[in-house]
């Protein structure tokens, strides 16, 4: 019986989205303000459970770490902007969060995307194999012409101008890649939605039209 009822749900909010494929109206705006509104609700819920309890309140509370109740002061003056008169309050944490992140996030792009990009695009033109050799130097051109591109110390003519045009390429063939890897991503979830509407909701109630 739950199984019919959710597939019900799940079926007449995922035609209310397509509805709006003919123009916006209230079913789809009910169907879109649901889902934000169920989407918040699970997020605080999931960052309740999974941060704020096990990283910050069950240490302070259960285990007597109180050097922790540092992060919860910040964490409450951040509230300080609801009050027009306190707000510069909220200047403290704020400024916590973001000097800590900037500087986590710089180590870990150094390390995990700069130092592998570059490790990655070290590659051999002497493989053994010869398409393995010519897809290398088709990476190894490609991004050395590209960083050429975005170059704009040395003014683009000559060798530097032909090089940056190539570059101009190879980026508009990456950016086409992708805008098709994500034309094919969404033409996969709508494949997923149209299997849901005429296998798994009849398969609820004992029909299978597929």
């Amino acid at each position: 019986m739950w199984d019919m009822i959710g597939a019900t749900m799940a079926g007449i909010f995922t035609l209310a989205i397509f509805s709006f494929l003919y123009k916006d109206n209230p079913f789809y705006k009910f169907a879109e303000h649901f889902f934000v509104g169920l989407a918040s609700g699970y997020y605080v819920s999931l960052q309740w459970h999974n941060v704020f309890l096990p990283n910050l309140l069950n240490p302070i509370f259960q285990d007597g770490v109180w050097i922790k109740i540092l992060p919860l002061i910040l964490s409450l003056l951040l509230f300080a902007r609801l009050g027009p008169k306190a707000q510069w309050l909220s200047r403290w944490p704020m400024g916590a969060m973001i000097g800590t992140y900037a500087g986590l996030q710089l180590i870990g792009f150094l390390q995990g995307d700069l130092v592998e990009q570059v490790s990655a695009n070290m590659l051999s033109v002497n493989t053994g194999d010869f398409l393995t050799n010519i897809n290398n130097l088709l990476l190894i051109v490609g991004v050395l012409t590209t960083l050429v591109y975005f170059f704009f110390s040395t003014e683009h003519k000559g060798a530097v101008g032909v090089a940056s045009k190539i570059g101009i390429y190879f980026l508009m063939i990456s950016f086409g890649a992708s805008y098709g890897f994500t034309v094919m991503a969404r033409i996969s979830l709508l494949i997923g939605r149209l299997e849901f509407l005429f296998g798994e909701w009849p398969a609820a109630f004992g029909m299978n039209w597929l």
